[in-house]
């Protein structure tokens, strides 16, 4: 690391960057109850940025040899020197680097031996296709345990860096036959593997949930209010995370284009960004620029209250970095309308007649107009009961009137990745059906 700056500074330099990571895991796989694939992976890289004025170039390497890292130095720097100049480019302003920061409790290592993991998996599959005679196949289940360490530094004094880990067990039953099979699927991650679901737990649970879709059929074309699973749910906070965030908006590629103070939700909603979560898995003591992170109201009462900012990108848009380079942390949609009993079931009543949604397809989604059209499969509900699954449907709408049509917010909330959201339910959205 030392090496890499100062033989930037060495062969003129104005400043620079780098970023060394490593990162190890085992992969297993197994299918229909036999080990079908073992993996492991090792890699480590150091990134180079050097900047020659306004002018900014980058190199990689695997080789931590002293020698290698001149090379990759002066590969960086030849490249910067011949880029354009722009005003906007960069290290992070002094006042915004992280000086201290927080242990998050990030790093687990699972010592899990291949034997183990797929011992684990196969548990896991034989609980799927033991909860009824009706699940016939299976696309396998898997194991994974994955952790690695990055430390980085820039010459406007950060240094800093921390291990991380991600463990998980999955599996995808199919249930019926012939043309009338359907299949579903579930996972469980965390960064500790000790609170990872019991894989019988994981196996029944996506048996269920494949065992629920037979006897799917198509629905007639029509408008109708539609809930969303949680765990898609999150797809929508995403949405709006990247409509609001600071790429779109300088390049005015986004339907939330000059939000700022200005709602984009209904009044009864909120959302919260908290880096510092002990275990999260958005959690991050300092962006990827080395930019402290903090708590914040990103969207309160429905109004727009901060967007998703990096160094480059502030600047560009004449703003501040909101420690965001590099993605969202730990974002949490809640409603100020939900109460504790707004379980699922309580959602589906509040739904009355109309679409649950428990599987999206394709990438139907434009984030200049925000257009929205995608495949899905979930359930008709009629009088606040599942009537029967449906499939083979397209949901369409326009995310900016989704987002402010959210009737309520459920209080099944459930983490994917680095947003935590329950069920929502939208009041209107067109369904193509047959």
């Amino acid at each position: 690391m030392d090496t890499a700056l100062s033989h930037a500074k060495k062969l003129g330099a104005s400043d620079a960057a780098a970023e060394a990571s490593e990162g190890c895991g085992l992969s297993v796989s197994v299918r229909k109850g036999e080990l079908e694939n073992v993996e492991r992976n090792r890699d480590k890289s150091l990134g180079i940025t050097v900047y020659v004025g306004k002018k900014r170039g980058n190199a990689a390497t695997s080789d931590f040899s002293k020698a290698a890292i001149k090379q990759t130095v002066k590969a960086a720097y030849d490249i910067a020197r011949f880029t354009a100049e722009d005003e906007t480019s960069g290290l992070p302003d002094e006042r915004d680097i992280a000086r201290d920061y927080p242990a998050l409790d990030l790093f687990y290592p699972w010592s899990i031996s291949s034997e183990e993991a797929a011992q684990l998996a196969l548990q896991c599959e034989a609980a799927a296709m033991a909860t009824s005679r009706l699940i016939t196949n299976s696309e396998g289940a898997g194991v994974s345990a994955q952790q690695s360490h990055f430390f980085s530094a820039h010459t406007k004094g950060f240094r800093g860096g921390y291990a991380s880990s991600r463990h998980s067990i999955s599996v995808a039953p199919i249930a019926g036959k012939g043309s009338k099979m359907q299949r579903d699927a579930w996972y469980s991650s965390m960064r500790d593997a000790a609170d990872l679901a019991r894989p019988e737990a994981v196996g029944r649970y996506a048996a269920e949930r494949a065992l629920a879709r037979l006897k799917s059929r198509k629905i007639p074309t029509t408008q109708c209010p539609v809930l969303f699973e949680s765990p898609l749910a999150a797809g929508l906070l995403g949405g709006f995370v990247q409509a609001v965030s600071g790429g779109a908006l300088y390049r005015k590629s986004t339907f939330l284009l000059d939000s700022l103070g200005k709602p984009a939700f209904p009044k009864h909603i909120d959302i919260h960004e908290d880096p510092h979560v002990s275990k999260g898995k958005g959690s991050a003591p300092f962006d990827e620029e080395g930019v402290f992170t903090q708590a914040r109201k990103v969207v309160d009462a429905g109004r727009v209250e901060g967007y998703f900012l990096s160094t480059y990108s502030a600047r560009k848009l004449g703003m501040r970095t909101t420690g965001n380079a590099g993605g969202s942390h730990n974002l949490t949609l809640t409603s100020r309308k939900t109460r504790a009993g707004d379980d699922l079931d309580a959602m589906l009543r509040k739904l009355g007649t109309g679409l649950f949604v428990t599987e999206l397809m394709g990438q139907g989604v434009n984030y200049v107009t925000g257009d929205y059209s995608r495949g899905a499969s979930g359930f008709w509900v009629e009088n606040g009961e599942i009537a029967f699954p449906v499939e083979e449907i397209t949901i369409a709408g326009n995310l900016k009137d989704m987002l402010m049509g959210i009737q309520a917010v459920g209080a099944d909330a459930y983490n994917y990745g680095a947003k935590t959201v329950g069920s929502v339910l939208i009041n209107r959205m067109k369904v193509a059906g047959s």
